[in-house]
């Protein structure tokens, strides 16, 4: 169990058989009264992001979440097929579960499928990934510097914003949290 002091952001909670997602969380304390924690949890299962407050003896029960790597194979429709790398066995998520993190796989890509109850529902990638730009428009002698930008799409497909330097053909790092250019990969 867990007390309301550990309820941080990126814990996993589980509230009536259902695995959350802390996403932001806030502590106060008035005079009288004990402390309590604001939170917004993000439904791991369907993506809805609720919120909810814990008062000062609230004790929540930490999700039970495994992590198992897969190797992404094919889209299917709104299906995503990965391999199990230990059972080598096909696992299957819909589009919808898998969120923004369809922006940045592709065939072939490790990835980590996380498990609640043993049911796979969804995956986890690294929080920096690097691409290569497929399309953008040439960059311009003598804009080395500066915080102009121009659209660049990767070889995923996903337009990211870049650097007035960056040319089709270059690799790029990019966060794949907020899907943002983070630099030129060396």
């Amino acid at each position: 169990m867990l007390s309301l002091a550990e309820l941080k952001t990126g814990r996993k909670i589980e509230l009536e058989q259902i695995p959350y997602l802390i996403v932001w969380n806030q502590f106060s304390k008035t005079a009288r009264q004990g402390g309590c924690m604001a939170v917004k949890m993000k439904n791991m299962l369907t993506g809805q992001v609720i919120q909810k407050t814990f008062q000062g003896s609230d004790k929540v029960e930490e999700a039970n979440i495994q992590f198992q790597k897969a190797q992404f194979l094919y889209q299917n429709g709104d299906d995503y097929e990965f391999m199990d790398q230990v059972s080598f066995e096909t696992i299957s998520l819909r589009k919808e579960v898998l969120g923004d993190t369809v922006n940045f796989i592709s065939e072939g890509a490790e990835v980590d499928i996380q498990y609640f109850d043993s049911n796979p529902i969804s995956i986890q990638i690294q929080p920096k990934m690097t691409f290569e730009v497929i399309e953008t428009e040439p960059g311009v002698k003598g804009n080395t510097a500066g915080t102009a930008n121009k659209p660049a799409k990767i070889s995923t497909g996903l337009v990211v914003k870049v650097p007035l330097f960056i040319n089709q053909g270059d690799k790029i790092v990019v966060n794949t949290l907020n899907s943002e250019y983070v630099e030129r990969a060396k």
